[in-house]
């Protein structure tokens, strides 16, 4: 009796030595330097959201969702956050890339400009000069908006240029508005001049399209099955807890990358995506929770007005799933 006492004694004592089991590593790749809007992520590794779902979350900057959207496709990021419409593009061409949650569900396109300029309607928009960058997603669009709000090209004048040039225009007074997001664009002219904008929206002028989502290879997603639901569970939780508290969601991104900006105008930016989530439809359902029909209009916009391949309108649900996301109240 003493001997197998003692046997069971070093068998619990070895099983207590052996080392935890090891987080899963996972990449996730934005798609651009850091702003306002990648708040939660930041927030969720801050607070132990993706350790408690046994990742080990490593936040990379991006240069622009194609070239994001492209590294999951080529699986040297596991998860990419990017403009969903961007990713629908390369999907109709055959990148093997599937969105597993749409986050912004309201398009965060608008035209804006200084707030002591007093534009705040379309019709404010004519006789005025409209900084834009050709063949951007917004640039796409924005013939939609002139026809949803009876402007015409021969109403405003337009300068051309890279996102930069867009902003200088602005900043410098050789452009009253530039096409942007509310969470982007109108950040970064804060934080060069201290002066506010007005974003006149797109989505207020019956323009409905998802943006943002996190992205993931198709056949990635296959082969970690309850890996992608752990990411997806816990980025849900970290967007729900970050909109509980937006400054300090957005402190932990200057925690993590103290050349990230400016503590209010993370706060500003984040605080403007937070509308974006949902729509009338998801209005009381958790993040991510993306409606057949949203997607539906928003593939039939593109085919429209965003290049995207008319074979897309066949099967709007190949480029997304709902099927990886917690279950409500979960």
């Amino acid at each position: 009796m003493k001997r197998w006492i003692g046997a069971a004694s070093v068998a619990l004592l070895a099983f207590a030595a052996m080392p935890a089991q090891a987080a899963d590593k996972v990449v996730l790749m934005l798609n651009w330097y850091v702003y306002g809007e990648h708040a939660p992520f930041y927030y969720g590794k801050a607070k132990g959201i993706y350790a408690a779902e046994g990742i080990d979350l490593e936040i990379q900057e991006g240069r622009g969702s194609a070239a994001t959207t492209q590294a999951v496709a080529a699986k040297t990021a596991d998860f990419g956050y990017v403009d969903v419409p961007t990713m629908m593009r390369a999907a109709i061409k055959g990148a093997p890339v599937v969105a597993t949650g749409v986050l912004l569900q309201t398009s965060p396109m608008s035209a804006m400009g200084f707030v002591d300029k007093n534009i705040r309607k379309p019709e404010d928009i004519k006789g005025k000069t409209v900084a834009i960058t050709p063949a951007d997603s917004m640039t796409q669009i924005w013939p939609l908006f002139l026809k949803k709000t009876g402007l015409k090209e021969s109403d405003f004048q337009t300068v051309a240029g890279d996102g930069q040039t867009k902003l200088n225009a602005v900043i410098n007074g050789q452009a009253d508005l530039l096409l942007g997001y509310v969470m982007d664009q109108s950040m970064k002219i804060k934080d060069a001049t201290g002066k506010d904008v007005y974003p006149i929206k797109f989505a207020d002028y019956g323009i409905n399209m998802v943006s943002s989502g996190i992205i993931a290879n198709a056949d990635y997603v296959k082969a970690n099955a309850d890996l992608v639901r752990r990411f997806m569970s816990a980025t849900t939780k970290a967007v729900e807890a970050a909109e509980k508290e937006p400054k300090v969601a957005a402190q932990s991104i200057l925690d993590a990358n103290p050349k990230g900006g400016k503590i209010d105008t993370l706060t500003q930016g984040f605080e403007l995506t937070i509308p974006l989530y949902r729509t009338a439809e998801t209005k009381t359902k958790r993040p991510f929770q993306v409606t057949d029909q949203n997607m539906t209009e928003t593939v039939n916009l593109l085919v429209e007005y965003g290049g995207l391949d008319a074979k897309a309108k066949d099967n709007p649900k190949a480029f997304y799933t709902n099927d990886y996301l917690p279950k409500s109240g979960s």
